[in-house]
C-alpha cells in the first residue's frame, strides 16, 4: 500500500488551525529545542491520516531549524554538528524506509507510541545526567537516526546527547538546528525516492515551515521572560494525550 493514500478537502479554518498550531510550535521549539515534531501530528493526523505526517515535517522542518539556526547562529557548535551527521546519516535513511512501508495504522501506531516515549525518556536522561563525549556522541547518533528517519517528536533524544556533551541553553538549540536540517534532507530524498512527497505533503509542509520563520525569532525574544518548566509540563501533557489517541485510532484500524 503506498505510504501517502491521499487527503481529504481541508477547509480554509482547518488551514488557520494548523497554522496557528504551526506558530505555536516553532515558539515552543525555540524555547525548548523541541516542539513542532511533537506538537504538529496532533493536529495532522486528524484532518489527513497518519501516513503523510512524518513527510510533512521532515520537510517543514527544514525551515523550522533554518530559522533557528539563523536566531541562535554564533552559538552553534559546528564540530559536534558534524559528528551527528555523520554518525546518524546511514541509520536516517534505513529508519526513513522503514516508514514508507507502514500502512496508516502502522504509522500512527509508530507515531503514538514515539510521543508517548518522549515524555519519560526525556525525564529519564535528564535524572541520569550522564557525560559522554566525541565517541559517544557518535554511538547515540547511530542509533538516534534509526528513530528520527522514521518517527515524529524524537527530538528530545538529539537534545539529551547535546546536553550529555556539556552543552548548554542556545548553544544546544542551535546545534540541534544544524543536525535537523541535516537529518530532514536524508528523510525528504528517501521519501521522493519512494514517491511520498506530493503536491499537497509540499502545500502542507511550506504552510507549516512558513509560521516557523516569525516563531523562531519570537521564542528567542521571549526565552528569558518565560519559566521553560511551565511550558514543557503543558508540552509533555499534550503529547501524551495524543500519543494515546493515535494510538488507540491505530488499534481501531487494525
Amino acid at each position: 500500500m503506498s505510504i501517502i493514500s491521499g487527503f481529504v478537502d481541508i477547509s480554509l479554518a482547518q488551514l488557520l488551525l494548523v497554522g496557528c498550531v504551526a506558530l505555536f510550535a516553532s515558539i515552543i521549539g525555540g524555547l525548548a529545542g523541541y516542539g513542532t515534531g511533537a506538537l504538529m501530528p496532533l493536529v495532522l493526523v486528524p484532518l489527513i491520516g497518519a501516513e503523510p505526517v512524518v513527510p510533512i515535517i521532515a520537510i517543514s522542518s527544514i525551515f523550522t531549524n533554518l530559522s533557528r539556526f539563523a536566531a541562535y547562529l554564533r552559538y552553534a557548535d559546528r564540530r559536534r554538528a558534524l559528528i551527528v551527521i555523520l554518525a546518524a546519516a546511514l541509520t536516517t535513511a534505513l529508519g526513513a524506509y522503514g516508514y514508507t512501508r507502514l500502512t496508516n495504522a502502522g504509522a500512527a501506531l509508530v507515531i503514538g507510541t514515539m510521543l508517548i516515549s518522549s515524555v519519560p525518556l526525556r525525564r529519564l536522561l535528564r535524572r541520569l545526567d550522564i557525560k559522554i563525549g566525541d565517541s559517544g556522541l557518535a554511538a547515540g547518533a547511530v542509533g538516534y537516526g534509526l528513530v528520527v528517519g522514521g518517527t515524529s517528536g524524537s527530538g528530545v533524544i538529539l537534545l539529551s546527547l547535546l546536553m550529555a556533551t556539556g552543552l548548554e541553553g542556545a548553544a544546544v538549540i542551535a546545534t540541534d538546528a544544524v543536525i535537523s536540517v541535516a537529518t530532514s534532507i536524508i528523510k525528504i530524498s528517501v521519501f521522493g525516492l519512494a514517491g511520498v512527497v506530493t503536491a499537497q505533503v509540499l502545500a502542507f509542509a511550506l504552510l507549516i515551515g512558513a509560521m516557523a520563520i516569525p516563531g523562531a525569532f519570537l521564542a528567542k525574544a521571549f526565552v528569558e521572560r518565560m519559566p521553560v518548566h511551565i511550558h514543557t509540563a503543558i508540552l509533555d501533557a499534550a503529547v501524551v494525550a495524543g500519543g494515546v489517541v493515535m494510538i488507540s485510532s491505530s488499534l481501531r484500524g487494525v
